[in-house]
């Protein structure tokens, strides 16, 4: 019988090697430890082939019934309840206290379902626009190919600003020791600038917004055209803010001819350069 076993092939490896040991040719045939071949031999012994099985483990086996399931997997997708963000296998676990499901269990059960409600990925709904690619790769051409006899600047508002400083000096570098920064600072509350950043040169008009609102956006053109010479024409990217787009702010351009306002793509003001550079 175990020479037929052995020799099966549709018996699992692990009970064809167990069949081997019981035989008494012990370590040399089977390349096992002396002391695993005498049990398994001493098992055969006394339960035959039924000692070769596998035997039920200690502890009571993890059960997970399809409504149990189904449970963990609606709470998983349905919205957390306030002020939770997400769905911690903590949360869904003590929601579910009548099931005796602890939140390990709870997490195997998401992880064997490849759901992960800790996770949150961001996307944006927009309608789709016909001109997107045209109207960015404008803006691009003049960031790569500016026009001569003008500037490029990339204008927009910074709002509700932190001001810190560190609560500590750095130290300063050494010989195999980079600088060294506290991370520990001071808050001095917010602040709001508008910001022109000249695209190739780097150079930076700022000023104090009180308002985000068109009066205070024109206000700024107005500077900003008196700091650039007026034999240049103004290349001015702007986003599609409301106090970019507004009558007035319209009306201004257009009694300033050589400023030319460029708009970004809707939910695309990533394109604008003075948005991607923190303004210290």
């Amino acid at each position: 019988m175990l020479e037929e076993r052995v020799r099966a092939h549709t018996t699992p490896q692990r009970a064809a090697r167990r069949a081997r040991i019981a035989t008494w040719r012990i370590a040399e045939i089977v390349r096992a430890d002396v002391s695993t071949a005498v049990r398994w031999r001493d098992r055969y012994d006394r339960e035959g082939l039924a000692g070769l099985e596998d035997r039920p483990h200690s502890g009571r086996p993890p059960v997970y019934g399809p409504e149990v399931r189904l449970r963990i997997v609606a709470a998983a997708t349905s919205e957390p309840p306030h002020p939770h963000g997400s769905w911690p296998h903590r949360l869904i676990a003590d929601r579910m206290t009548d099931t005796g499901k602890s939140a390990l269990q709870v997490g195997r059960i998401l992880a064997a379902l490849d759901l992960k409600p800790h996770r949150v990925k961001g996307w944006l709904t927009r309608t789709h626009d016909p001109g997107f690619f045209v109207r960015a790769a404008e803006v691009c051409d003049l960031y790569l190919n500016r026009p001569t006899g003008s500037i490029v600047v990339s204008v927009d508002e910074k709002t509700a600003m932190s001001v810190r400083s560190r609560k500590h000096p750095d130290r300063p570098c050494a010989p195999g020791r980079p600088r060294r920064r506290e991370f520990e600072y001071v808050r001095h509350g917010t602040l709001s600038i508008t910001a022109a950043l000249e695209v190739h040169t780097g150079h930076v008009v700022a000023e104090e917004l009180p308002r985000n609102d068109s009066a205070h956006f024109t206000a700024f053109l107005n500077r900003l055209d008196k700091c650039v010479d007026p034999a240049l024409t103004i290349h001015l990217v702007l986003d599609n803010g409301s106090s970019h787009t507004s009558q007035a702010t319209r009306a201004w351009l257009k009694r300033h001819p050589r400023i030319v306002a460029h708009y970004t793509p809707k939910h695309a003001s990533w394109i604008n350069q003075v948005v991607r550079h923190e303004v210290a």
